[in-house]
């Protein structure tokens, strides 16, 4: 056998160059709590306090030591994980647990299936795979209604019993009745059927809000509302229509702007006549409560109104994304709860795994689920004993005591808060914004494209001046934060339940000397001369 290569720098290596130009290359070896460790010169661990938090999939912390002993546990039973196409008890206690959670935060008994998957990108990508179904289903079904229409008023022109109406020829524009109602009959039809024909071949168009983010998977990244996650991939999808989160009022004009109708015929009083059918343009309205990687943007109950309503008008589900936001992590276990947000599809990811598995769920409701979903849809690794028993233990921890996790979220979310709204006080040439709910903040820098010091002009105008923000923290205070995907000058925060006083002082400490850093515009000590 030959000798496993050596070469360096193969997975991904312009994104290891990136990380480097900014002093985000460092490796870890072990993780703890809301703490990293990575090797000192003299290979000695040196802690560095992690805000990124898995981007949010680590509500408990890293290794959590209930969750890693109980995982352990799971393997040494020698669990099966392969077992698919298998009856799966486990995933289906999992499922009846999430239902009681839902129960309690939605105040409504329906029923929510699921559909598992591995990943949030995933999830989302099932979601809107079954509202696509679903839609298909529904326009088959109006479909097969018109053409028994058409055939009825066929039978009944054919027997002497009706006559195309004189407004049918206004409708469709056509010449006018030629004499005889039969042939009269057979050219409306035809263009109805020209005219459906059109309409049906079109796809389906999706609808999400401005600084939305879903994934990076082939449907998914159509949600994604950044140009240059999604333009790259626009010809390999169904393609959304993106509302401004401000402007509530946009939504139902944006509808009104796609409308589509198919004809149908209809008899009556001996007279066949053209109506229109509403046609199902859109397959769902996808949106993050808290958006994550577009900012740290809060939905408002204002808007949630408005996405509900419109969507009801037109029987669209709407799919709420919880990936980032949900698990507890607003404060509550459905950040959507907070805004009096209902979904037909809820999606959870990231934290449900625990830190230790990796696993993820759609969640629909009953009265929308289509059960043959299941016989088109499936996923490999989705469903399986260990992560569904790891999901159920971090169920158990989120809701024990009462839920006092989602209460002691809210109150060090608070602290954080307050913590960086004195910075932003402090500092308002600096820091323009803080945002988000719990422990999913974001602070967002002002504008430095117009600074005095070149590299900090040069990496605000590049966009990259939150990562050089990022690498400057590690470097001098061993503080983790990231910039947020699609909104590079905000900072997310998204620490585990865990996090101390002592942790928000420390951050604090770095806060205020980066942003003295640029208020005096030091291009030296920022760029680490």
């Amino acid at each position: 056998m030959n000798a496993i290569s050596s070469d360096a720098g193969l997975a991904e290596p312009h994104l290891a160059e990136v990380l480097a130009a900014v002093g985000l290359d460092v490796e870890y070896v072990r993780a703890e709590g809301n703490t990293l460790y990575r090797l000192d010169e003299q290979q000695r661990e040196a802690p560095v306090l992690d805000f990124v938090g898995g981007f949010g999939s680590l509500i408990l912390g890293h290794n959590h030591p209930e969750i890693v002993t109980y995982a352990q546990d799971l393997l040494r039973s020698q669990l099966p994980i392969h077992a698919q196409f298998s009856r799966a008890a486990h995933a289906d206690r999992l499922a009846s647990a999430l239902n009681s959670v839902l129960r309690r935060e939605l105040g409504d008994d329906e029923r929510y299936f699921a559909i598992f998957a591995n990943s949030g990108a995933e999830a989302v990508e099932a979601a809107v795979k079954h509202a696509e179904f679903d839609r298909s289903l529904k326009l088959a079904a109006l479909s097969e209604q018109i053409d028994a229409h058409v055939t009825q008023a066929r039978s009944l022109v054919q027997g002497g019993l009706a006559v195309p109406a004189d407004s049918a020829y206004a409708r469709l524009d056509e010449a006018g009745p030629s004499g005889d109602p039969v042939q009269d009959l057979e050219e409306l039809i035809a263009h109805v059927e020209r005219w459906n024909a059109e309409r049906l071949s079109t796809p389906p168009l999706f609808l999400a809000p401005e600084g939305a983010f879903h994934g990076k998977l082939v449907g998914s990244v159509q949600l994604t509302h950044n140009e240059a996650f999604r333009t790259p991939f626009k010809a390999l999808a169904a393609q959304a229509r993106f509302v401004p989160l401000d402007q509530p009022e946009a939504i139902r004009k944006t509808i009104d702007a796609e409308r589509r109708v198919l004809l149908d015929l209809a008899v009556t009083d001996g007279a066949v006549t053209v109506v229109e059918r509403e046609f199902p343009v859109f397959c769902a309205f996808v949106l993050e409560p808290i958006q994550g990687e577009g900012g740290i943007n809060m939905v408002t109950r204002e808007f949630a109104e408005a996405v509900r309503s419109a969507c009801d008008a037109i029987g669209c589900p709407v799919v709420v994304d919880e990936i980032q936001s949900g698990m507890g992590r607003s404060g509550a276990f459905l950040a959507s709860s907070l805004i009096g947000l209902r979904g037909d599809y809820y999606t959870l990811a990231k934290s449900l795994g625990g830190g230790v598995a990796k696993t993820s769920v759609v969640l629909i409701r009953e009265s929308r689920y289509r059960r043959e979903f299941e016989l088109v849809h499936s996923s490999t690794f989705a469903k399986d004993g260990f992560s569904s028993l790891v999901a159920l233990k971090v169920l158990e921890l989120l809701e024990a005591d009462g839920g006092r996790l989602y209460r002691v979220v809210a109150e060090r979310g608070r602290s954080l808060r307050t913590m960086l709204e004195t910075v932003r006080a402090d500092f308002p040439d600096v820091l323009k914004d803080v945002r988000g709910a719990g422990l999913m903040l974001g602070v967002e820098f002002q504008d430095q494209s117009g600074s005095t010091a070149g590299a900090v002009r040069d990496f605000a105008r590049s966009g990259f001046l939150g990562y050089a923000v990022a690498g400057y923290l590690l470097r001098r205070h061993a503080v983790r934060l990231f910039p947020t995907g699609s909104a590079a000058n905000t900072l997310r925060l998204e620490p585990s339940v865990a996090l101390t006083d002592d942790e928000i002082s420390q951050l604090e400490a770095a806060l205020r000397d980066v942003c003295s850093v640029l208020r005096d515009q030091d291009e030296g000590r920022f760029v680490g001369a």
